[in-house]
């Protein structure tokens, strides 16, 4: 980099880092809003919400706040101005001139091995990979070009109130939009919902891979082996259940009740404490659970068919 580049850099480094914190929190916001809905399309099962998990996250949101601008502005001079700067250094050195395009040119190619490490770690495609080389990609180029602006010698100066100004406009109508789009997505189905299970589909054998299992036949027959129930004692002030091991045989039906979130598998066997199990999964591997303590703590006893 030329010494008057290096001076432009200096001089407004601070603006440099303000810019790309600004771009760098829109952008995480936008992240959430789309790691939200991508967890919504994953197979789960149907989980109440939990109130107290929500107040601590809006009592906690500040500081919340303060740790995600933190990390932003060490990721700005960490990462984004060295990007800036190796992209202007090229240009030049290349192109003769300062041209753009080599500021995402460096960011990808910055985000390639990583996206390439995560990809064959996870078992990922080539799709996959090159989805989440382009996010990065975009990611990291978005902040070094807004901070970028602020240096261009040949452009007119701009203060960094006109240019936090305008990531706040453009940044409030990405955030609005990509809300937007969530919302139209997921009402429109693209989250995930058990399908609609009759009893011949949930007919099979389930484990729970630690030696549960539970066999449930056509004719509408049980049969459970060391499947664990749980239960609570009301002598005793403990809000742990009490964890046994079921054996022995009975029936069962299947509760189709008002929609696939909330149909249900009722088993009957002896004097053991096993009565309605929620159902989730795909027609081709259903899953049976129960809530193991608090429906609010989400712990769940889930058996698989085989």
């Amino acid at each position: 980099m030329s010494d008057q580049a290096q001076l432009r850099v200096r001089d407004r480094l601070d603006e440099v880092v303000a810019a790309s914190v600004a771009v760098l929190l829109v952008e995480a916001a936008i992240g959430l809003i789309a790691s939200h809905v991508w967890e919504q399309t994953m197979e789960s099962p149907s989980l109440p919400v939990n109130s107290m998990g929500l107040l601590l996250l809006a009592l906690g949101s500040p500081f919340l706040a303060g740790a995600g601008a933190l990390l932003a502005t060490v990721v700005a001079f960490v990462v984004v101005v060295p990007v800036m700067c190796v992209g202007a250094w090229l240009s030049r050195v290349v192109s003769g001139r300062e041209v753009w395009w080599w500021v995402p040119a460096v960011a990808g190619a910055l985000t390639l091995p990583p996206a390439t490490v995560v990809t064959v770690l996870a078992g990922g495609g080539v799709l996959s990979g090159f989805v989440g080389w382009f996010v990065g990609t975009v990611a990291l180029a978005a902040p070094a070009l807004a901070a970028r602006r602020l240096l261009l010698p040949a452009r007119r100066r701009l203060s960094l109130r006109t240019v936090l100004g305008a990531v706040g406009v453009y940044g409030a109508l990405a955030i609005v939009t990509a809300f937007t789009l969530a919302g139209i997505a997921l009402h429109s189905g693209i989250g995930y919902e058990p399908p609609r299970f009759d009893a011949q589909q949930l007919t099979g054998t389930y484990s729970d891979s630690d030696g549960g299992t539970l066999i449930l036949t056509p004719d509408g027959r049980a049969t459970a082996d060391r499947v664990r129930t749980f239960s609570y004692d009301d002598s005793t002030d403990s809000f742990e259940p009490q964890v046994r091991e079921c054996s022995g045989t009975g029936t069962w039906t299947h509760d189709p009740a008002r929609g696939p979130l909330s149909q249900q598998v009722l088993i009957t066997i002896g004097s053991c404490p096993m009565d309605s199990w929620n159902v989730y999964g795909t027609l081709e591997h259903p899953k049976l659970y129960v809530f193991t303590g608090d429906p609010d703590s989400a712990d769940l006893y889930t058996l698989r068919r085989d």
